[in-house]
């Protein structure tokens, strides 16, 4: 992915991620549910995450249908690799020091946690996540 996206155009990659793709009217009324945003305010981010490369569409009748181009996963770690390197030299203990320090891990969340750790340890590589976490 050629940009890094915004906050709010992370919002909406998130929700297009999640349906696979979707109209205007379908991220604002997403949106909307927790953010006071009006439905132009969503199409104009949408073209301009289109301009960016973050997006792409196509068109049903009237209707412009958009998708994400990168992959949640790929843009989630262009993202953290960023911070562990710009805000942390690269350090992954202080990375992690600093997200447990934000909040108790839930069992499940430590149980894979240990699981990633206990496959760091054998030098395997950490498998995908499920769900497209």
């Amino acid at each position: 992915m050629p940009v890094e996206p915004t906050e709010r155009e992370l919002q909406i990659l998130k929700i297009l991620w999640a349906r696979g793709e979707g109209t205007v009217r379908e991220v604002y009324d997403q949106m909307s549910k927790s953010l006071p945003i009006v439905q132009n305010t969503v199409q104009a981010f949408l073209r301009t995450m289109e301009e960016k490369g973050l997006v792409r569409h196509r068109v049903e009748g009237r209707t412009f249908i958009y998708q994400p181009v990168g992959q949640d996963r790929a843009t989630k770690q262009k993202l953290v690799s960023r911070v562990l390197h710009r805000v942390f030299d690269g350090a992954i203990d202080q990375l992690v020091q600093s997200v447990l320090s934000l909040r108790q891990p839930t069992a499940e969340e430590l149980e894979k946690i240990e699981t990633l750790l206990n496959e760091a340890r054998s030098n395997k590589k950490p498998r995908r996540e499920r769900g497209g976490k």
